[in-house]
């Protein structure tokens, strides 16, 4: 009992220590000025936060680029993973690792080495480079979350189907597909989630006119000292959970993570 009561403290403890940030920047996007606790209470910044044409624009770019990088990441992890799952070649191992990659090595190099190759040598246009970058780091989560689908899926009903005349790819279309679709969602909602607040892929790949949302908040720190970003990065915060609750309520995101 006294071991069960000392397990509790330590998670509320914990959990505590995880939550105070948020609670920090939530109060201090009331203050008249960036200082905790505030002096004074006003919704002033939220105001300024939604009127200001800049962070507009950039919300516009992160909710495009997350959509379009998202989309194109499921369009090739998801017959990947069905290669891997359904047929198990020689080397499976190696090529999941192959695929999630992108996460072992640090963001900032990925960033870097994409800058180099797709602006410096590649001479791709800013845009389309960001929206490459992008893909890059969500395929390994489309792959990793449609094969841990795939796996429960009984490929029996594939093979019946085209024992019954319907080819491979129609098979696919009409019966595999359909029987995933819970977790191509929820791999879309988190490579989406993952897309819209990624900062170190960004910050190598935007470029004058075209930045994402989080790197002008970086910029507009460097030259500006009040509770403005605090209250964006609230409306990000809330965005981002209503984004993943969403899913979760209606997807059971929690078991594919």
């Amino acid at each position: 009992m006294r071991r069960g009561r000392a397990l509790l403290v330590v998670a509320i403890l914990t959990y505590l220590f995880l939550l105070s940030p948020f609670v920090v920047i939530f109060v201090v996007s009331f203050g008249q000025t960036l200082a905790f606790p505030p002096s004074g209470l006003t919704i002033q910044w939220y105001e300024k936060a939604i009127s200001m044409r800049m962070f507009r624009d950039a919300f516009k770019v992160s909710l495009m680029v997350g959509l379009v990088a998202t989309l194109v990441a499921l369009l090739l992890g998801v017959p990947a993973a069905y290669a891997i799952v359904r047929y198990a070649p020689k080397g499976r191992q190696y090529m999941e690792f192959a695929f999630e990659s992108p996460i072992v090595v640090p963001a900032l190099v990925i960033g870097f080495a994409l800058l180099r190759f797709l602006v410096h040598v590649g001479d791709i246009p800013v845009l389309p480079a960001l929206l490459i970058g992008h893909t890059v780091i969500v395929i390994p989560y489309a792959v990793r979350v449609t094969a841990a689908s795939l796996r429960n899926f009984d490929f029996t009903v594939e093979e019946a189907a085209m024992s019954l005349g319907a080819p491979q790819w129609k098979a696919f279309l009409r019966v595999v597909l359909p029987n995933i679709r819970t977790g191509v969602l929820a791999a879309f909602i988190l490579g989406f989630t993952l897309s819209f607040n990624n900062v170190p892929i960004s910050l190598f790949l935007t470029g004058p006119g075209i930045t994402t949302l989080p790197i002008q908040m970086l910029s507009y720190m460097e030259y500006y000292y009040n509770p403005l970003i605090a209250a964006l990065s609230v409306l990000v915060i809330l965005f981002t959970v209503l984004v993943t609750q969403a899913a979760e309520r209606t997807l059971g995101l929690s078991k594919f993570m």
